[in-house]
Formats: structure tokens, sequence, C-alpha cells
């Protein structure tokens, strides 16, 4: 009985892969280990903006607080006007 540590995604990678001629291979390693850095780069760049935002003392877009409600919840200037037979007063 043969018993693998690889897990069935690295199995079913390896597979794909040894379909595939050699010049073919080479190609899709190089453009998903482009594609690794990039997402590394883009992801780093926001963590360096997100940081530089709050030591110059920006503002920064943040998660709403607990209680806070949605944006649907504070419309200001587009919330519906009542009409005067409507209101109570």
């Amino acid at each position: 009985m043969h018993v693998t540590l690889a897990s069935w995604k690295s199995e079913i990678f390896e597979a794909v892969l040894g379909f595939l001629p050699d010049w073919a291979q080479m190609t899709g390693l190089g453009l998903l280990a482009v594609a690794v850095l990039a997402t590394w780069a883009y992801k780093l760049k926001h963590k360096l903006a997100y940081r530089r935002a709050l030591r110059t003392g920006q503002p920064v877009h943040a998660a709403a607080q607990y209680g806070q409600g949605r944006g649907a919840d504070y419309l200001g200037a587009y919330a519906p006007r009542t009409r005067q037979d409507d209101a109570t007063t």
C-alpha cells in the first residue's frame, strides 16, 4: 500500500504539470511565481501607505465600529423629507 504525505491539491497540481510539455511547465511556474510576487508587493505597498497615512494624520478608511450602523442609516441631505400632513406634533 502506497501512503503519500502530499495533499490531494499538490497531487492534482503535479498530475496536471506532468501532462504539459517542459516549456509549458516552466512558463506556468514562472507565471505563478510572478503572480505570487505581485500579490505580495501589492499588499506591502498598501500596508506601507496605510502606515504612512497614520503617521501623517491623514484620514484612513476604517471598518465601521460596533453600533455605528450602516451607511443607509445616515442619509443626511439625501434622507426622504417628511410631508407636513404626515408630521405629528
